[in-house]
C-alpha cells in the first residue's frame, strides 16, 4: 500500500535513552505485547508457501499479517502455531459491506476452511478506508458487523477479532498527544466504529510511521526522536504542556494520540494496536534518510522498545502490539524508490541488512556474528564532533594513525569521517560494549561495515582478512627459521663428533 505522508505541527525534538536489550519470546498469553510482520506480495519472487512457512519459523516470527486471505499461504500454515490475521481487499468491502449473505459466505471460505489448524486470531477489514476510499465509508461498520455475527454463529467472536488498519492522519493535532481529535468530518463512521470495537473487546488497529512525520517536519522533529536514539542533550526532552507527561520518542507520542482521541469522544477501553510501521532503507534523492543505517537504528530500537514493556506515558501499564512493515522488500512498486525498500529480507530470503537485537534468542536475521561498528551520527555538528574526536585519540587511547596525512583513511579529510574511524577504534579496543559506543551522544552502533576504498575500519572482516596472509607467512617464515636453526644446530653438532672423533 501506498503509505500516506503526514503533515504535523510538532512541539518536540528528541527522546531519552529508555532501552536495554530484552530477550525475545512468544507472549505467554494474549494481553501480553508481540511483534508480527506484515506480508506484502508485489515482489517478482514471492516463495512458495511451504518454503515461506519454513522461513517464518527458522526466523522465530509468531505473528503475521496478510492483506488478503491466501488460501495456498493458510493452508501451508496449517500446525505450524504461527498466529494470523487474514485481511479483506478494499475493493471486496462494498459486497461484504452490503449482504451478509456475502459476509457468512467469507468466513466461511477464508476462515472456516483452515481454522483452527491454522491459527487465525483477527481479521483485518480494508485498509485506510476513511482516507484512502471515504465514499466506502458507509459500508464498513456494517461489514464489520457481518463478519463479527457469522464468527459469533460458530462460537469464534471471542478468539477472532474483528477491526480495520487506519492512517495516522484521521487523528488530527497529533503533537500534543493531549489535544489530538479524530477529523470530526467522519465522526459518523468513527463513533460507530468505537462503539463496535469497545462491545467486542477489538483494538484500534493505526498505520503509525515516525518516518514521514520527521521527513515532514526536519528542523522541528529530530531524527533522535523519530529512530528511537539516545538524547544528544537533556534539554531536548519532550514535554505535552497540558499533560506535563514525557515522551521519549516519536512512535509512543503517536500512540498515546490515538488514546487521546478517543478519550475525547469517550471511548477509554479500546487497545491500540500498531499495524504498520517501519523504516525504508534506501530512497531516492528527496529520501536521504532512507538508508539501511537508519533502518536498523530504528527497528533494532523499536524490538527492544516493545519487548521492554514499558508502555507508553500515558499507559505504561499497555505495550502496544506491533506489525512491522514489512517482511519483504516489495521490489515491482514504483516512486518513490522507497515504497519497494521498506522490507528485511529479499524474496530469496537473504536479508537486506541485519539488526542490531543481541539477546533475542535467533528472532531475525540479526547480527549473530556480532559484527558491530561505531561511527558518527548523521546532523551532528563538526564543533561537538572534534570534541568527542579529540577525546578519543587523546584519552581515550584510540588508535587513530589510519586517519593521519598520508594515511589510508585521511581521505576525505572532514571531521565526521575521522570521528567515525576514532570512535569505532576506541569501542573495538574497549570490546564493543554498548556504553564505548557514545561520546556524549554523537555515536552510534551500526552493523554496516563503514569501511571503504582502501580504508578499512578496526574490526572489520576486511581487515581480518587482509592481515590472514600476512599471518600465514609470518607463521611459515617462522617455521622455515627454525627449520634453518635446527639443521644448524645438527651440523654444529656432528662437526663436534668427527673432532672428538679424531
Amino acid at each position: 500500500m501506498m503509505k500516506m505522508k503526514l503533515v504535523y505541527c510538532v512541539f518536540f525534538i528528541s527522546i531519552v535513552n529508555i532501552t536495554s536489550f530484552f530477550t525475545f519470546a512468544s507472549p505467554a498469553s494474549p494481553d501480553e505485547p508481540y511483534l508480527g510482520f506484515n506480508i506484502g506480495t508485489e515482489l517478482s519472487n514471492f516463495p512458495y508457501p511451504e518454503a515461506l512457512v519454513s522461513f517464518l519459523q527458522l526466523q522465530k516470527i509468531s505473528h503475521v499479517r496478510l492483506y488478503d486471505a491466501d488460501p495456498g499461504v493458510l493452508k501451508a500454515l496449517a500446525h505450524s502455531k504461527i498466529r494470523v490475521i487474514v485481511g479483506i481487499p478494499n475493493d471486496q468491502l462494498l459486497a461484504i459491506g452490503t449482504s451478509n449473505v456475502t459476509a457468512v459466505a467469507w468466513v466461511k471460505n477464508n476462515v472456516l476452511a483452515y481454522y483452527p489448524e491454522t491459527v487465525i486470531t483477527g481479521i483485518s477489514v480494508g485498509d485506510e478506508v476513511l482516507t484512502t476510499v471515504p465514499v466506502w465509508g458507509p459500508v464498513l461498520v456494517p461489514a464489520m458487523q457481518f463478519l463479527y455475527g457469522a464468527l459469533a454463529a460458530q462460537n469464534l467472536s471471542s478468539i477472532i477479532k474483528v477491526s480495520t488498519p487506519h492512517a495516522a492522519s484521521l487523528i488530527l493535532d497529533m503533537f500534543p498527544p493531549s489535544q489530538a481529535f479524530f477529523n470530526q468530518s467522519l465522526n459518523s463512521v468513527i463513533l460507530p466504529l468505537l462503539g463496535f470495537l469497545s462491545r467486542t473487546g477489538s483494538p484500534l488497529m493505526v498505520n503509525l510511521y515516525p518516518y514521514y512525520v520527521f521527513m515532514e517536519n526536519r528542523g522541528v522533529v529530530s531524527l533522535e526522536a523519530s529512530l528511537l536514539r539516545p538524547l544528544s542533550s537533556p534539554s531536548k526532552e519532550m514535554v505535552d504542556p497540558n499533560t506535563l507527561l514525557h515522551y521519549t520518542n516519536v512512535l509512543d507520542a503517536m500512540i498515546d494520540a490515538a488514546y487521546f482521541a478517543m478519550k475525547n469522544v469517550n471511548f477509554t477501553d479500546i487497545k491500540v494496536m500498531v499495524m504498520e510501521t517501519g523504516w525504508p532503507s534506501r530512497g531516492d534523492s528527496n529520501e536521504p534518510y532512507a538508508t539501511v543505517v537508519d533502518a536498523v537504528q530504528y527497528n533494532s530500537n523499536l524490538i527492544k522498545h516493545v519487548f521492554g514493556r514499558t508502555g507508553t506515558p500515558l499507559h505504561p501499564e499497555v505495550t502496544s502490539s506491533v506489525y512491522l512493515y514489512e517482511l519483504f522488500n516489495e521490489d515491482t512498486r514504483m516512486t518513490p524508490l522507497s515504497e519497494a525498500n521498506w522490507g528485511f529480507f529479499y524474496g530469496n530470503f537473504t536479508p537486506v541488512y541485519l539488526l542490531h537485537i543481541s539477546g533475542t534468542d535467533g528472532f531475525l536475521a540479526s547480527d549473530t556474528a556480532n559484527q558491530t561498528y561505531c561511527v558518527a551520527m548523521e546532523g551532528v555538528d563538526d564543533k561537538t564532533l572534534q570534541t568527542a574526536l579529540d577525546w578519543a585519540c587523546g584519552p581515550g587511547l584510540a588508535n587513530c594513525t589510519g586517519i593521519q596525512p598520508g594515511e589510508s583513511c585521511f581521505q576525505p579529510n572532514d571531521i565526521r569521517s575521522h570521528a567515525s574511524f576514532a570512535f569505532d577504534s576506541y569501542y573495538q579496543k574497549e570490546g564493543k560494549r554498548d556504553v564505548s559506543c557514545n561520546f556524549q551522544g554523537v555515536a552510534m552502533i551500526t552493523t554496516t561495515d563503514p569501511s571503504y576504498g582502501g580504508c578499512i575500519f578496526p574490526g572489520s572482516l576486511k581487515e581480518k582478512n587482509a592481515m590472514q596472509p600476512t599471518a600465514n607467512s609470518t607463521a611459515t617464515s617462522g617455521t622455515d627459521d627454525r627449520t634453518s636453526r635446527i639443521a644448524s644446530h645438527l651440523s654444529q653438532l656432528l662437526l663436534l663428533i668427527m673432532v672428538i672423533g679424531l
